[in-house]
């Protein structure tokens, strides 16, 4: 796991050996121990050079080893050996130096790096702090406020951020290896007292209580309850006002708190879950990543709205030809220009050359007759998609992958009308396209598994976390939202506010509440969606009393509100009311308290108290009891899919690890009895009654959420 040499005569040339990333597993810290003593010990070795294999440097820690007991040699005093020792050792970055591969870079006395490195403490990302060292010799390095910024947030920086901060001595365009060994032999003769950073003094503002103050707030602001980054202030702030020796005690401490916590438990299940998320298996057992997936060099997009601009945008960045597709000049020109300017935008924040000369922009769908795949991304309308299918059948060559971007259509229905239904998958993006990572690939049943994979394997192209969803309305993320959208609005007749329901909402974790995230995305959306689902509008049965649809409650507030012309953000009034149309600034709005008082009075609704708690249990368990279902229904392979999903897709907070797993953490016993509870107090609303996939797991004794797959025994799979 470290192959050790004698380079240059005198240099000892450590190199760890541990593919893909060489984490620092308990096989290579005990080859490191021994490959480091034996070059100490060695009366011929001047100096020592530590590098990694292919080309990277070190990953970190192997988080699998986190589950169980610690094997091997402890990493901390293994790093205080190697900067006590009394011959210089020289770091050789190349690739990634992340986690505790940077805080084994931060104990060589000197650190070379290639101009294409990237370096980094990432452990906040998973729940817990930089535990070797980290929190104590960066802020002696470069001081608190850098320091601060790095741990806290887990941002990885390049090469030449690391020179100007003085983290690395040196950065160079040749082989890292290479440099650092001449390195070295010129650093044979000089005193290293003042290159062994622990032993350095941290470098202390005067206002050093009023920055780690505002440190912390800016933390809570940015990552609500989330508990690692305020312990890593914690450690920073013990780098600043405490020798070393204590500062590190001070760090395991807080490290052991954080450890074994539930959100690093849920953080590093995400980790997990984004890598699962990338398998699946057909009902016929053909994986796509067995099935070879097709290149893609040409695309077209089908409607330059807001979606297909961003798809655009996100295909043209990888170098994929474009042809962009529009029903109207004056459509086209103005998507057009956005998109240009989009592109232009995105290659100067990233340093390099916009992609214009990918890009072509039409009205005739014959344009099309040559490209590898195509997009349609045209209003969900059912009868234009199947129009637009019709065309394209005709126009494109036999070969080409049909796609659609509905979010919650009938992709079969979409297959039958083309003379290709194996070619013919759902690829359903999340707006802004070109900025949400998300992708929910919709497996038809007719879909072919080259179609999926080569589906999933462009999203991967594109920077997507791409998703194999099973054919349903909604798939899974849409369909999931309805009963979290619904208890939101039971709440709000039953006496909850808007600004309180998003409050225990953006508490618990979300970026938005339920009502500003309605309001920013537009309330007409889902107001059309109901209008066209016979929920609302003119054509509602008069026999239905106003609130009940379909045999099951129903809450027509949000009807109201849109038949007022509010909108959302877009008019200035919606759920909350705004400075101007477009603005953002939500404050809440008298009118609509005044509208909810009027409608309880009208059903002779009695409002009561509602806590923060009943909000969270009510919106968060539905949530997850649809996700239960999907499972049953065979949509989602696993709740790792479906936590994945809510994680890219719909703000759910990464600590919770996302609704399945959440559910496992607060205990599916828990769950079940507040469903029930919950079912019994409102027996018409039909997806509070638990699922018999739920009940079915707590009768099993609640097995770990990894383990529910081996429970679900479903014979009609959708993926």
């Amino acid at each position: 796991m470290a192959r050790y040499e004698l380079v240059k005569r005198s240099v000892a040339l450590i190199t760890l050996t541990n593919p893909p990333v060489n984490a620092l597993s308990s096989a290579v810290r005990h080859a490191i121990a021994k490959s480091m003593e034996h070059a100490l010990n060695d009366p011929k070795v001047s100096a020592v050079v530590i590098c990694g294999e292919n080309g990277r440097f070190c990953g970190g820690a192997d988080i699998r080893e986190f589950a169980g007991p610690l094997r091997g040699p402890p990493l901390v005093p293994l790093l205080d050996a190697i900067e006590a020792g009394e011959k210089p050792v020289v770091a050789a970055i190349e690739g990634v130096a992340l986690g505790g591969g940077f805080e084994l870079a931060l104990v060589c006395h000197y650190r070379i790096a290639h101009f294409k490195a990237r370096l980094g403490l990432p452990e906040v990302t998973l729940g817990i702090l930089p535990a070797a060292g980290g929190t104590q010799r960066l802020p002696r390095l470069i001081g608190i406020p850098a320091a601060l910024e790095l741990i806290t947030t887990g941002r990885h920086i390049s090469a030449q951020e690391a020179l100007k901060l003085g983290i690395v001595d040196q950065v160079t365009e040749q082989n890292a290896c290479e440099v650092a060994v001449e390195f070295a032999l010129r650093a044979v003769a000089k005193p290293l007292s003042s290159r062994r950073v622990s032993m350095l003094t941290t470098p202390c503002p005067p206002d050093l209580d009023a920055l780690l103050e505002a440190v912390t707030m800016q933390v809570k602001k940015k990552a609500r309850g989330v508990m690692a980054p305020l312990a890593c202030i914690q450690a920073v702030r013990a780098a600043a006002t405490m020798p070393y020796s204590k500062g590190i005690k001070r760090e395991s401490e807080l490290m052991a708190t954080l450890f074994n916590s539930g959100q690093a438990r849920a953080l590093q299940y995400c980790f997990f879950a984004q890598r699962t998320a990338g398998k699946w298996t057909l009902p016929s057992g053909a994986q796509w990543n067995n099935s070879k997936p097709r290149e893609i060099r040409s695309a077209a997009i089908i409607g330059l709205g807001t979606m297909g601009r961003g798809i655009v945008v996100s295909l043209a960045r990888v170098g994929i030809s474009v042809i962009a597709v529009e029903s109207e000049k004056k459509l086209l020109e103005t998507g057009k220009q956005m998109v240009i300017g989009m592109l232009e935008r995105d290659a100067k924040r990233r340093g390099v050359s916009a992609s214009l000369n990918l890009l072509k922009f039409t009205l005739s769908l014959q344009d099309l007759k040559d490209v590898d795949l195509v997009i349609e991304a045209v209003f969900e309308d059912m009868a234009l998609k199947k129009r637009v299918f019709q065309e394209l059948s005709k126009v494109c060559r036999p070969a080409t992958l049909l796609c659609t971007n509905t979010s919650g259509l009938d992709v079969d229905a979409l297959a039958g009308v083309t003379d290709r239904p194996h070619l013919v998958v759902g690829m359903h993006f999340f707006s802004p396209a070109h900025v949400m990572k998300l992708l929910e690939v919709v497996c038809g049943p007719r879909s072919s598994s080259e179609t999926i994979a080569t589906a999933m394997s462009l999203g991967k192209r594109m920077g997507k976390v791409s998703v194999a969803v099973g054919n349903c309305p909604g798939f899974v993320g849409n369909r999931m939202l309805k009963p979290y959208l619904d208890q939101a609005t039971f709440l709000l007749e039953e006496g909850a506010t808007p600004e309180q329901i998003d409050k225990a909402l953006e508490d618990f974790g979300f970026a938005m509440g339920v009502f500003r995230m309605s309001d920013l995305a537009g309330l007409d959306v889902g107001w059309r969606v109901r209008k066209e689902s016979g929920l609302t509008g003119p054509d509602v049965d008069p026999k239905n009393p106003p609130r009940r649809r379909q045999g099951r409650r129903y809450c027509p507030i949000p009807d109201m509100v849109c038949e007022q012309g509010r909108f959302g953000q877009k008019t200035g009034r919606g759920w909350y009311m705004y400075d101007k149309p477009g603005g953002t600034n939500a404050k809440p709005d008298p009118l609509i308290q005044n509208l909810l008082e009027m409608y309880r009075s009208r059903y002779g609704i009695q409002p009561r108290n509602i806590s923060d708690q009943e909000i969270i249990e009510r919106c968060l368990f539905a949530l997850a009891n649809e996700g239960f279902r999907i499972l049953e229904d065979g949509i989602a392979a696993r709740p790792e899919d479906i936590d994945v999903i809510y994680l890219f897709g719909y703000g759910f907070p990464r600590h919770g690890g996302g609704p399945m797993f959440y559910s496992s953490m607060v205990g599916l016993e828990r769950v079940l009895e507040r469903l029930e509870h919950y079912h019994q107090a409102h027996p018409d609303v039909p997806h509070l009654e638990p699922s018999p996939l739920l009940k079915k797991l707590v009768a099993c004794g609640s097995p770990p959420v990894q383990k529910w797959r081996e429970h679900i025994k479903t014979m009609h799979s959708h993926l």
